[in-house]
């Protein structure tokens, strides 16, 4: 196992809900020696340094200056997201009965049915009582055990389950977690209080989502492929903080963006569609001594990768994919195509993307949606009609994206991570 693949499944078992996400970032940006920044608090920056910001606790945005920065120097963007379609608890959850279920949301749109049946943990941020009401204390929680499972329905009490089945949302994705052997009615809120070692009445709010338990794995004879919960879009955010840790230019900007909320549109105040990345920017510049005029030239000379993964070619169903732009799994980054703009790509972008390609000999290729199948929108169509520069939208191929388990190419992560280093220090 290479170091980067070595790191990947680390992360993954790691990046648990979006916040946990953000500490492990913020892990390694703090190793690497980068000083952390308030938005509420004036700036002072400095050339050669690196600095982070956490938004909202979900969102994390790190740049580092260039020691020979000057003010006409280019501006490089990569930006992924942090959040995957999952379930999430609702507040007051314990459901009444003899077994211990918890009652839960769909987040964004996951494929249902591959939920059940599999061991899953539970883990988020809580909200504490403190001194200032205006300022609670926050805890991150994570049970890390498999403390839920959402059962199928016997084939024999619906025999029509090969057919197809149609799964409700509030009545057969609610997770089973015990017996309920006392008339205890705030049991789960007990037991969130027992893992924080905190009193249950020192609970305010939480917001937690249901994760798969399973762990990172090879597969095939000669380990081709990886499979694991959460590739859409660790494998991008692992990439990104990859390429700006050991891509350093000299000159120029280098800064990432990962940003919550994707799978439900970005319209959040720590989404992508928010002024959150603007206000960072606006902050920097003015850190260094600049002025609206130098922002806005920095803006529109500017470029942007909007990394996250695309679809390769099915083993069972290729008549879904594209007839001419295709990939299969460890064929290397896919560049997105799309002529509506549901990916902000276009050719003066993408020649730039396939010279770093050609000149470092990252495997690439070019990617387009059945054009009776539209694909998604993404952060890189969002975040580029109000930052306007050149965009690309790119990543890993993988397969049943959406699945609470995922697979990719095993040799695609290393091709990824090369990309955006290069694109960060030529």
């Amino acid at each position: 196992m290479n170091q980067e693949i070595k790191e990947l499944f680390s992360m993954l078992q790691k990046s648990v809900s979006p916040y946990h996400v953000v500490e492990e970032g913020t892990a390694q940006l703090e190793r690497a020696g980068y000083h952390e920044k308030k938005l509420d608090k004036k700036w002072d920056l400095k050339k050669g340094e690196g600095y982070f910001i956490r938004p909202y606790g979900s969102t994390l945005i790190a740049f580092r200056i260039g020691e020979q920065y000057q003010s006409n120097d280019m501006l490089r963007i990569e930006a992924a997201h942090t959040d995957w379609p999952c379930l999430k608890l609702k507040s007051l959850p314990e459901k009444k009965g003899h077994y211990q279920s918890l009652n839960v949301e769909v987040y964004g749109g996951p494929i249902l049915n591959t939920w059940l049946d599999r061991p899953l943990s539970a883990a988020g941020r809580v909200a504490l009582k403190g001194t200032d009401i205006f300022h609670p204390t926050i805890r991150l929680i994570d049970f890390k055990k498999p403390c839920f499972i959402i059962p199928n329905l016997a084939i024999h009490m619906n025999r029509k389950m090969n057919d197809g089945v149609e799964l409700n949302r509030q009545v057969d994705m609610l997770p089973l977690c015990g017996i309920n052997e006392s008339s205890e009615k705030n049991w789960f809120l007990t037991a969130l209080a027992k893992e924080l070692q905190v009193d249950p009445s020192d609970i305010i709010d939480y917001e937690i989502n249901v994760y798969n338990k399973d762990s990172c794995d090879f597969v095939g004879f000669h380990e081709d492929f990886i499979s694991s919960p959460r590739l859409d879009n660790i494998s991008s955010v692992y990439a990104c903080l990859t390429g700006l840790l050991h891509g350093q230019r000299k000159d120029g900007i280098n800064l990432i963006a990962l940003f919550d909320n994707e799978e439900i549109g970005s319209h959040t105040k720590q989404g992508g569609d928010s002024n959150i990345l603007p206000m960072v920017l606006e902050h920097l510049y003015t850190a260094l001594g600049q002025n609206r005029e130098d922002y806005l030239t920095a803006i529109a000379g500017g470029m942007m990768l909007s990394v996250d993964v695309a679809h390769a070619i099915h083993p069972n169903h290729p008549e879904k994919c594209d007839i001419t732009n295709q990939i299969y799994l460890n064929e290397g980054v896919a560049i997105k195509l799309s002529g509506n703009q549901r990916y902000a790509t276009d050719c003066e972008a993408v020649s730039i993307v396939e010279q770093l390609c050609k000149k470092h000999n990252i495997p690439y290729k070019k990617f387009a949606n059945r054009s009776d199948i539209p694909g998604g929108s993404t952060l890189g169509t969002i975040t580029s009609s109000f930052l306007p520069m050149k965009t690309v939208d790119l990543g890993v191929p993988i397969l049943a994206m959406h699945s609470s388990r995922e697979t990719m190419g095993a040799n695609d992560q290393s091709s990824l991570c090369h990309l955006l280093k290069a694109f960060f220090e030529e």
